[in-house]
């Protein structure tokens, strides 16, 4: 069993830039092909109607955007001289729509000299060889990383099938190697716990990522909340279904960890779900003993 470590977003982060950097999620106004009918209506099984993005920022000017954001961030903060961001575009598929408009908005964005990273939520399916092409050009004109951030969830086509997602792994497999090809980074999301998946289906989508070529960059581990007002809320309210538990989920996590390359950040091991419309699991709400344990799991399997 090899040593438990893994190379956590804030250490990666003060490693590269010398000081800790925060994240501003932010809006770029765009929606769906899996809410407007381009591929189907009403999103995957478990996303909620804020997009993913329930913490982002008010729809406003990207300007106005970032100073609400690094105003909310810094009101927690010690004052030092200069705090470094990192703007996240989170809410739907921010490379869906006009290729000039949104990189005039993500121009913006890096333009701000606070932030250091624009990072992107966005599916697959919806990045043109176009907007790759604009986006590396940003990267290089800023000498600010653009990172891709992309909805896997998982590998298997038959969670595919059930959370609505709309395309097929070959179109993930493409578009990883075009952004890596262009020198973007791109990170994964994966959801551990659909009730459908085993342990071995979820070790098998953190293996198939683990072998990636180029390595890859990033990892999001998010545990599957289960929000009102999704599809997957309607179906556990008539029927509920077993969702993880606290210790269930850190021995998953654990072994998710083990699995990757020592090179790729974790960006997240666990995630928020808004407490409003949190159906299941409500042990996720408190976010201070859920770390806890997990830190203490993993503290565990390090000194086994």
């Amino acid at each position: 069993m090899r040593y438990m470590y893994y190379l956590s977003l804030s250490d990666y982060l003060k490693r590269i830039y010398g000081q800790k950097v925060y994240k501003i999620s932010l809006q770029s106004g765009c929606s769906c092909p899996n809410r407007d009918g381009t591929i189907s209506r009403g999103g995957c099984s478990f996303c909620s109607e804020g997009g993913s993005g329930d913490f982002a920022a008010p729809l406003l000017p990207v300007k106005e955007q970032i100073e609400i954001g690094i105003k909310r961030v810094e009101a927690k903060l010690p004052k030092v001289t200069e705090h470094k961001f990192i703007a996240y575009f989170q809410s739907y598929t921010n490379t869906y729509g006009d290729t000039a408009k949104l990189i005039s908005l993500f121009d913006e964005a890096l333009r701000d000299p606070r932030v250091i990273i624009l990072s992107i939520g966005t599916r697959p399916d919806c990045i043109s060889d176009e907007m790759i092409s604009e986006l590396k050009k940003l990267q290089d004109r800023y000498d600010k990383k653009v990172w891709i951030e992309l909805g896997l969830q998982s590998v298997h086509d038959e969670t595919a099938k059930r959370i609505n997602r709309g395309y097929p792994l070959s179109v993930f497999d493409d578009t990883y190697k075009r952004l890596k090809a262009s020198g973007l980074s791109v990170i994964v999301h994966v959801i551990i716990g659909f009730p459908w998946e085993d342990e071995k289906d979820i070790l098998e989508t953190i293996q198939y990522l683990s072998a990636l070529t180029p390595v890859l960059d990033g990892i999001k581990l998010q545990l599957l909340h289960i929000l009102k007002g999704t599809r997957l809320g309607e179906e556990y309210e008539r029927e509920p279904f077993h969702v993880l538990t606290l210790e269930e989920y850190c021995s998953i996590l654990v072994k998710c960890l083990k699995l990757l390359p020592s090179e790729t950040v974790v960006h997240r091991i666990t995630g928020d779900g808004p407490k409003k419309i949190l159906i299941a699991p409500l042990w996720s709400g408190d976010k201070k003993r859920v770390l806890n344990t997990i830190n203490q799991a993993i503290k565990l399997a390090s000194d086994t």
